[in-house]
């Protein structure tokens, strides 16, 4: 596979954290409602186990946390050169994307409850076209997020196509 020769900066460490909590509380409700059903088949078949689905699911989640999330994490780059940000993510289908600042229409910087409390921040860049026409890229500061939102609209502003 070949990727463009720009050196990629890993996301901020506040990232890893946010999507671990939300992973957890996620895996955390899958264990809480899977009760309801083990109760009622356990109820309806005198066979079943009852806690069979949560003592299934509950590793299920942990594993999720400790090591799915972490590897996900780490898959994740990012690049600004000046003129076009790469954001590079996956591990068995790997995704670079580069967009080009010329082409870009729209410029959103969210932070969500969860981004906030661990100091990052999503970069959300709208080109034209329907497939693939956003580029997001989280975990990254909000002070870097606003630098290269900057930077894209002064680049439009100079230069508008």
């Amino acid at each position: 596979m070949l990727l463009p020769d720009t050196p990629l900066h890993p996301l901020e460490r506040g990232q890893l954290n946010a999507m671990r909590l939300t992973a957890a509380a996620f895996w955390s409700i899958a264990t809480l409602v899977s009760i309801g059903p083990g109760f009622g088949l356990g109820t309806a078949f005198d066979w079943f186990p009852m806690w069979l689905p949560p003592v299934v699911i509950a590793p299920l989640g942990i594993w999720s946390v400790l090591y799915a999330v972490p590897r996900r994490w780490r898959r994740w780059g990012w690049a600004w050169t000046g003129r076009e940000l790469h954001v590079a993510s996956g591990w068995l289908t790997r995704r670079h994307t580069i967009v080009p600042a010329a082409r870009v229409q729209h410029i959103d910087v969210t932070v969500g409850p969860v981004e906030r409390m661990f100091g990052v921040a999503t970069l959300v860049l709208h080109t034209a076209g329907t497939a693939n026409s956003e580029v997001h890229l989280p975990g990254i500061t909000r002070e870097t997020a606003e630098e290269i939102r900057d930077a894209i609209r002064e680049q439009l502003t100079v230069d508008p196509w």
